[in-house]
């Protein structure tokens, strides 16, 4: 695609005017429903303003086609989930178990095993019988609204690198993250966020409004959600309008600054947001069968569960695209998926962290009508070998790993794709990162191809020259 004013000529958009003409949400917290109400979405284009932004990009603007999904929930299992003790059984594992894989495995850190069964057992849920590992009893109960992946794959075995392909189809920094497409709010764990940091919900080289906006595990989740102390809602208020006053004199000086401009808007949002973002983020509210729903009454569940009710809540009130970390860096073998030295502990502790809040998340939207109009998507940054490391754990494997969605019209019980038989490569119907993306994009009703962004002389995208949507997701 052409550079920007050839895109106009040909009717094309580039990918900023599209994020800018259909975006949705509101950066942060994207409360699309209550700037509506407070008619804060037309005071952006100030008529005090000479030149103000062309559209406001928060406001919620037609998609290519009309979406099946108006608000995608992604978690994210940080350290790398093990596709054949979760989601993909192997019988062969228990059949060759202790046995040499062939010599074309590649193995990549030290203390190689043999051929390693998985130390639990497999359900099969729901009226359709997809097999869930035991470690998700209660996930095993909603089979019938998942659409198991069983034939993702990556690029790299390195977990920054890993992580940087799925949320942005690029093993390298500085590329626009999926959640940039729409705006978007990430939650870290507690115990902290993922190997990476800030530049996994980065929005590269794309205008600072489109990076993910981080709510706090721990303490308010806004950082200055709550008004100065002793200061009074009059002087801050007038505080801001001299603030503006002196805005529009720079602008004035300066027309076509799109970024002064988009800064003034955001003093005002900010201060709104005080008014009505405690509200949205405030779960004590909540009836005592909603926060159990949740496992908001238990230690182990109630971290992951809080989140996954406060992401319900976010997308309720209009927040286009929430993303969760589950697993910190505190210790990566034992505070992430990251099962080197004691897989059984290791995934058996953070199923038990996550089935519940995640089941609850699931029963909760469809509860309210919402889950037809929501994607969950669920996923890693790459699997695990089907060999023992040490014995008792597993290495790094991107050459496959399990995913799946539910949601937003999508048919559940069924599994797409295949990996080998001993869960070492996606076999069949191979599915990498960028159709992975493609499909959640088209879900919103985006076309990948469309979304372009001239930059360092090339139209990029956040699929690259790649992707195809899941013809059995889309279907």
């Amino acid at each position: 695609m052409s550079d920007h004013h050839h895109c106009r000529k040909k009717s094309f958009w580039s990918r900023r005017d599209f994020l800018f003409r259909s975006g949705g949400g509101i950066a942060g917290v994207a409360l699309a429903d209550l700037m509506n109400r407070q008619h804060l979405l037309e005071a952006a284009q100030s008529d005090t303003c000479e030149a103000p932004i062309p559209g406001n990009p928060f406001a919620p603007k037609p998609p290519h086609f009309a979406p099946r999904a108006t608000a995608v929930i992604s978690l994210f299992m940080s350290g790398g989930v093990s596709q054949v003790d979760t989601f993909d059984p192997k019988p062969a594992l228990t059949k060759y178990a202790g046995q040499p894989m062939a010599d074309s495995v590649v193995v990549r850190q030290g203390h190689p095993g043999p051929l390693m069964p998985s130390p639990f057992g497999f359900i099969r849920g729901g009226q359709s019988g997809l097999e869930v590992s035991e470690i998700f009893p209660h996930l095993a109960k909603k089979a019938d609204d998942l659409a198991v992946i069983r034939s993702l794959y990556g690029r790299s075995n390195a977990h920054i690198r890993a992580t940087y392909e799925m949320q942005s189809g690029q093993i390298r920094m500085g590329f626009p993250s999926v959640g940039s497409c729409v705006t978007f709010v990430v939650m870290n764990d507690y115990r902290g966020g993922p190997l990476g940091g800030p530049n996994d919900w980065s929005a590269g080289f794309m205008p600072a409004t489109y990076q993910g906006t981080l709510f706090r595990a721990v303490g308010d989740p806004i950082v200055d959600l709550q008004p100065p102390e002793g200061v009074s809602e009059t002087q801050q208020r007038a505080r801001l309008d001299a603030l503006a006053k002196l805005n529009e004199i720079d602008i004035a000086q300066n027309p076509g600054n799109s970024e002064l401009a988009a800064r003034i808007s955001s003093y005002e949002l900010a201060y709104r947001m005080q008014g009505c973002a405690p509200e949205a983020v405030d779960t004590s509210a909540e009836s005592d069968a909603t926060k159990k729903l949740y496992g908001l009454d238990d230690s182990i569940t109630e971290p992951f569960g809080r989140q996954c009710l406060m992401a319900r809540r976010l997308v309720e009130r209009g927040v286009r695209f929430v993303q969760l970390f589950h697993g910190g860096l505190g210790n990566q073998n034992t505070d992430t998926w990251d099962a080197h030295s004691n897989l059984k502990e290791n995934h058996t502790h953070h199923a038990a962290e996550t089935d519940l809040p995640i089941a609850g998340l699931l029963t909760d939207l469809k509860s309210r009508g919402m889950l037809d109009s929501t994607l969950i998507v669920w996923h890693a940054e790459f699997g695990r070998m089907p060999i023992s490391q040490r014995g008792v754990g597993r290495d790094h494997n991107p050459g496959a790993m399990t995913g799946w969605m539910a949601g937003a019209g999508i048919q559940g019980g069924q599994v797409i794709g295949a990996s080998d038989e001993f869960g070492y490569k996606a076999a069949e119907q191979r599915i990498s990162a960028h159709d992975f993306h493609a499909t959640m994009l088209h879900l919103l009703g985006m076309d990948h191809t469309q979304l372009t962004y001239r930059y360092n002389g090339r139209d990029m995208r956040l699929t690259d020259v790649h992707g195809i949507p899941i013809p059995q997701i889309i279907a």
